[in-house]
């Protein structure tokens, strides 16, 4: 079984401030403040058959500063390929985002950027999208990175890897939660986060992202590998929706302006492009398909809670049912991304690629509370949890789900999402994250098998393990596929990645569970793996 320490990652990272990601949150705010030159790495994202967006951070010691980017096939750089310079400065956190072309497909490349004073960035690597017949791909799969919860010792794993093609981060970055109040306030690693405040301004959005980036295990993952990314709520505010959030209080100022300076530092601190949602082809064998199920034109999901103060409640849940919970008007996309993604579909199928892998931020499956998850709530469970349990059983004995943040609040938007997919005769993989825990459904659509989803575990956030404990995550597991129909397998206990590996014949995926986030350490448990065979919409295990 192999072990990293935090020595050994900020070797890996080969960082210069790399010792800011020790513990002390006061030396952290006062380096960071005065830090000159590179302070964050490279990292490289928004892969294409010929480009690559690089990134770095260079703080010049004047209003502006020069930095330009080199690319090489091999990390001595004895000749350079492609390249590319701009100008940064505090106007954009003096963050520079350089989009390199002339590059080959599927092919591996170093590069490195040199600021103004001729000092040169960390070396990474990247890698190029496949063109033409392909036999394999791989892609890494995260979301839901909480440090206060924990090391990011997912990020470590992948980060030595050299089988991984390229990573896609879900949502949940970072979180943006304040330290006083929350249940993690009392997290040693709250030390190594600044503002301690809860996200409000763009000052405080871009302080977040500078601290998790100074993690080791978080630098050398986008040291080593490219990532295409989307955001979920947290990179904004709990439960966010197109106008506004359950995290979002009058006191904190106009919504809209707060949206706004949250993308602006997302887009500031991470290598992604503009675009809302996008596609990309993966030689003859898959388009993967990123889209936006948060900021744009998300409604506002429905709220329950008032349907429980009925003196009739049954005849309050069977009217929401037939009602409210249907308004065809709900969308977590927006029509114009809806049409967006049908006419992927088609065109992905139309091209004979193999597979159409659509990430979303949250679980599209159905899934049901069952009747004795009352019984397995711990003493200390807090009393949001309590609530969440005894309303979700109340909600599956009226044939509803259980979560109305995901698309189960969504019905009549999954339901066109599905159909467009049975249109397109499309071979669908969803993938997705934002509940912390691991979950595999065949989606049923119309009563035909439209697709699978793997649902994804959080790198390091809490999930249903924590007002369960004292139960055996298997007692809740086999009690949600009893009452689940569209639910073949979940774990409700452990923290990690996704692999999913992609063929001409089988979409595989494997769920990678670290041993612990509790310390530094890339040790595993044992793995699951399931896959669905291409033009079967079903899961099958290995």
């Amino acid at each position: 079984m192999i072990r990293i320490d935090r020595r050994q990652l900020i070797a890996t990272a080969a960082f210069g401030l790399g010792g800011l990601a020790l513990p002390g949150g006061a030396v952290f705010a006062q380096t960071l403040s005065v830090a000159r030159g590179f302070t964050h790495n490279v990292a490289s994202g928004e892969p294409a058959t010929d480009s690559v967006l690089l990134w770095t951070r260079f703080v010049g010691i004047g209003d502006s500063a020069h930095v330009k980017v080199e690319v090489s096939e091999t990390p001595d750089f004895a000749r350079t390929v492609s390249g590319g310079e701009m100008i940064t400065g505090p106007w954009r956190d003096w963050t520079a985002k350089i989009t390199v072309d002339g590059l080959l497909p599927g092919r591996t490349y170093h590069y490195r950027f040199i600021g103004e004073d001729g000092s040169k960035s960390p070396v990474g690597r990247t890698k190029t999208l496949p063109l033409g017949s392909l036999r394999q791909f791989r892609i890494g799969i995260f979301s839901c990175a909480n440090l206060p919860a924990g090391e990011f010792n997912a990020y470590a794993h992948a980060a030595i890897r050299d089988d991984i093609d390229v990573l896609l981060h879900l949502g949940d970055y970072f979180y943006e939660n304040k330290r006083v109040g929350n249940m993690l306030a009392g997290s040693p690693r709250w030390d190594r986060i600044q503002p301690q405040t809860a996200l409000v301004s763009l000052a405080d959005y871009r302080l977040r992202y500078a601290s998790y980036r100074m993690e080791a295990s978080l630098q050398a993952l986008h040291n080593r590998h490219p990532i295409i990314m989307s955001m979920d709520d947290h990179e904004l505010a709990d439960d966010a929706w197109e106008g506004g959030a359950v995290n979002h209080h009058p006191e904190e100022g106009d919504w809209t302006i707060r949206k706004l300076m949250a993308m602006q530092a997302y887009r500031e601190w991470l290598p992604v492009d503009d675009l809302p949602y996008k596609s990309y082809d993966i030689g003859d064998l898959a388009t993967l398909f990123r889209t936006d199920t948060r900021m744009i034109a998300r409604s506002k999901y429905p709220s329950v809670a008032n349907l429980f103060a009925s003196p009739d409640v049954p005849s309050a849940l069977a009217a929401f049912k037939d009602g409210a919970w249907r308004d065809p008007a709900m969308t977590m996309m927006g029509t114009t991304q809806e049409n967006w993604l049908a006419h992927g579909l088609k065109a992905s199928t139309a091209a004979k690629k193999k597979w159409q892998i659509v990430g979303v931020g949250t679980i599209v499956g159905q899934t049901f509370m069952p009747s004795e998850a009352q019984g397995w709530l711990a003493l200390d469970a807090t009393g949001p949890s309590k609530n969440f349990i005894i309303t979700g059983a109340a909600l599956a004995k009226a044939g509803l789900p259980f979560n109305y943040d995901n698309w189960g609040g969504y019905p009549a938007a999954r339901a066109r999402l599905l159909a467009a997919a049975q249109k397109a005769n499309a071979n669908l993989v969803m993938l997705s994250g934002d509940s912390h825990n691991a979950w595999a459904y065949d989606l049923e659509n119309d009563g035909s098998h439209t697709g699978v989803e793997f649902a994804g575990h959080a790198v390091t956030s809490n999930g249903f393990e924590l007002p369960t404990k004292g139960t055996d995550p298997k007692t809740v597991a086999a009690a949600y596929l009893r009452v689940s129909p569209e639910l073949k397998w979940c774990d409700t206990s452990k923290r990690g990645y996704m692999m999913l590996t992609l063929t001409d014949t089988a979409a595989t995926n494997e769920w990678i569970f670290m041993q612990t986030v509790a310390t530094l350490t890339i040790a595993t448990q044992p793995s699951h793996k399931l896959r669905v065979l291409a033009g079967s919409a079903r899961l099958e295990s290995l």
